[in-house]
């Protein structure tokens, strides 16, 4: 048993190694126009209202220790509607490694005109890294964990968010400290900086339909850049339909995205993505589930909001 324990995790890394290279960045999600909080301290209080998401990503499903990530984000504007504060949480877990991010945002909008707004943030809290304690019983001294000892590392992000109520663009950095997770000089389990550049516009095609295409680049220090594109239709402001495509030198992937407003205050979203990288052979596809919901005490607050 211990020995198929450790084959099996040995296998594991040397497949996800090849594409994280052992520097862990925060997940990606095929739903990423939904979860913007956890990459964009500014978007805090955006919606104009409490915003409650929660996120189930199941990724490479039929791949043992196949990445799996929960997330859950609650932001809202203050009394003073311009400040927002959000508070976000993930949970990732990749083989047997587990990173946990919980992080608190602030943002400050400025009105720059009758239409547009300019809102700038900033997030701070802690990163957790933790190895399987199954796998560091079974196998205390394999070289491959040992001396990585399990941590909390402290940190912070930054990010600007320019929209109207059509179109948006956002720029941010979550995390600009570079962080050693393990302690050892030798492994290359690093947090580094990652920069966001995300943006949609919304069209109107006629009465019941809408089109919103939309985009998110990532750059990493030391990694090559990742692309997201969607595109997704509003069916009489109840029923988004839509495809996504991701793109970088080793993990790229297709999608498609359905999402429900069951009514003002929930919705639900399913994403798929089937995989068009080397990890193809080994896995299916990744699956996700969203949940919305938010609070509307005005009814001037517009419902459903496009990003």
């Amino acid at each position: 048993m211990k020995k198929f324990i450790k084959l099996n995790s040995i296998a594991i890394v040397l497949l996800l190694g090849s594409l994280s290279a052992f520097s862990q960045q925060l997940p990606q999600f095929t739903q990423y126009m939904y979860n913007t909080v956890s990459i964009n301290p500014a978007y805090a209080g955006s919606r104009e209202t409490l915003s409650l998401v929660g996120l189930h990503r199941s990724q490479w499903v039929g791949l043992d220790g196949g990445p799996t990530t929960q997330t859950f984000s609650i932001h809202a504007p203050m009394r003073n509607e311009k400040v927002g504060l959000g508070l976000s949480f993930i949970n990732d877990e990749l083989g047997f490694e587990n990173f946990t991010y919980i992080y608190g945002d602030f943002s400050y909008t400025i009105n720059l005109n009758a239409t547009t707004k300019l809102a700038f943030g900033i997030k701070g809290g802690f990163t957790s890294y933790s190895i399987d304690q199954e796998l560091r019983n079974a196998e205390p001294d394999d070289p491959a964990i040992y001396g990585i000892e399990n941590r909390w590392n402290p940190n912070m992000g930054l990010g600007t968010f320019l929209h109207s109520n059509k179109w948006y663009l956002g720029l941010s950095a979550p995390r600009i400290l570079t962080t050693d997770l393990n302690g050892e000089d030798n492994v290359q389990a690093l947090e580094r900086i990652s920069y966001y550049i995300t943006g949609g516009y919304v069209f109107d095609l006629n009465k019941t339909t809408k089109f919103k295409p939309a985009f998110l680049v990532k750059a990493t220090n030391g990694a090559p850049l990742s692309y997201d594109l969607t595109a997704n239709f509003l069916f009489n402001e109840k029923l988004w339909l839509g495809a996504a495509y991701r793109f970088n030198e080793s993990a790229g992937a297709f999608g498609a995205i359905v999402d429900f407003q069951v009514s003002k205050q929930l919705r639900l979203g399913y994403a798929y993505e089937h995989p068009i990288s080397d990890i193809r052979p080994y896995a299916n596809g990744t699956h996700e589930i969203l949940l919305m919901f938010e609070v509307f005490k005005s009814k001037r607050i517009k419902s459903p909001r496009y990003f």
